[in-house]
């Protein structure tokens, strides 16, 4: 029968199980950080921008949740790490939830596995792993939000039992040159017609440039454009501002900072006057850049132009030219998403159940993210939900 076991003079706990799969916990992000880099840094490694090191750091400090991290490896009985996955420990309703790291600010939460080889471990051996040593942890639960299905076209095992989500990702592949990427992922009519809005916007305004911050006060200066354009068409559609939150700008100061930034933060400027008129940031690593968040200059005289698409389209120049593989704009449907992107990338909520507790809360998230995707998916039922959203909010 398999135990937990406390390493002495450590926090670390182990599960030994009966297949072969050591399962461990460490409540220590320092005493995770060689291990981690040296999986994320591996060419063989598959796994999201999220789950890098400097980025579950950043918003970790940043959240005042770094007390909480949990560190979650499941090695072989050799000892080979083959997965790892980031997680906070937090009290709710009574019950100890081990949660995915980022809230909606990650798209994507799958754990960094070694090598594909590692991602087709069966999804039953994986889940006795974590409800071992979940036991010897006092965890209740897992939740496991935002989980691909499918990433880089490997199966992700956490997602085989998962419920279906919301909403769905929107990615692309990006090809070895930059111009014939362009063309296959823009149509001739689009190319066409941002030529055209990029020749008047040159001629109403002045020369444009477009600009990756590269220094730590640029990311700033282009982060602050950002929340500016943010809060005012957030302000337009009634809802709050994710961003205005002191901690998140503080998370993203951190993560688009250093000589391999968790975030980059990209815009398109006016030449002369320096003016911002669109901004885009995302999480990224060797291989892709994930969209975690856009927004543009409002003005009638600046937005006619459609800056954030010009910022698109040399966004995935950009990346393709610098040798990324994968391109992603993130969770939710937008025209701008449906126009350039040829793959969905299928999302689910996976919870599972470690107590009997534990269970009845599985059964209750279950039911909740059900409803959740049925009202997002039924244009009445969510028209009636944005309606009552609208008249709570008016004074």
């Amino acid at each position: 029968m398999a135990t937990g076991v406390q390493m002495a003079g450590t926090d670390m706990f182990e599960s030994r199980l009966a297949h072969g799969l050591i399962a461990e916990i460490i409540p220590d992000l320092n005493a995770a950080e060689a291990l981690w880099r040296r999986l994320e840094t591996d060419p063989a490694a598959l796994g999201t921008p999220y789950q890098r090191f400097d980025w579950v750091s950043a918003y970790l400090h940043a959240t005042g949740q770094v007390e909480h991290a949990r560190i979650v490896i499941v090695r072989n009985a050799d000892g080979r790490p083959r997965l790892l996955m980031p997680l906070t420990l937090q009290r709710e309703h009574g019950l100890r939830i081990a949660r995915t790291v980022g809230d909606t600010h990650a798209n994507y939460h799958m754990p960094l596995f070694a090598t594909h080889d590692a991602a087709a471990l069966p999804s039953s051996s994986i889940v006795t792993a974590l409800i071992q040593v979940g036991r010897a942890n006092g965890i209740d639960a897992y939740t496991l939000k935002h989980q691909p299905r499918m990433w880089d076209g490997a199966v992700n095992p956490l997602a085989a039992t998962g419920e279906p989500e919301a909403s769905d990702a929107y990615g692309l592949m990006l090809g070895p040159d930059p111009e014939a990427t362009v063309r296959r992922v823009f149509s001739a009519d689009a190319r066409k017609k941002l030529r055209s809005k990029e020749k008047r916007l040159i001629e109403a305004h002045g020369a444009i440039a477009y600009r990756r911050a590269g220094t730590p006060e640029e990311a700033q200066r282009l982060l602050a454009a950002f929340y500016a354009q943010k809060s005012a068409r957030f302000a337009v559609m009634g809802i709050s501002d994710p961003y205005a939150d002191p901690a998140i700008r503080a998370f993203l100061a951190a993560a688009s900072t250093g000589a391999e930034p968790a975030v980059e933060v990209h815009a398109l400027c006016l030449v002369e006057s320096g003016r911002i008129l669109a901004t885009f940031g995302g999480a990224v690593s060797d291989r892709r850049f994930s969209g975690m968040m856009t927004a543009f200059d409002a003005d009638p005289e600046i937005a006619r132009y459609s800056p954030g698409d010009l910022l698109l389209q040399h966004l995935v120049r950009d990346q393709t030219d610098r040798g990324r593989q994968g391109f992603d704009l993130g969770v939710g449907e937008a025209r701008y998403k449906a126009s350039i992107c040829d793959e969905t990338i299928s999302l689910v909520e996976t919870v599972i159940p470690v107590t009997l507790r534990g269970r009845t809360y599985g059964a209750v998230r279950g039911s909740l993210t059900r409803t959740k995707r049925r009202i997002k998916r039924d244009p009445r039922l969510y028209a009636v939900l944005k309606r009552l959203r609208a008249l709570r909010r008016r004074p």
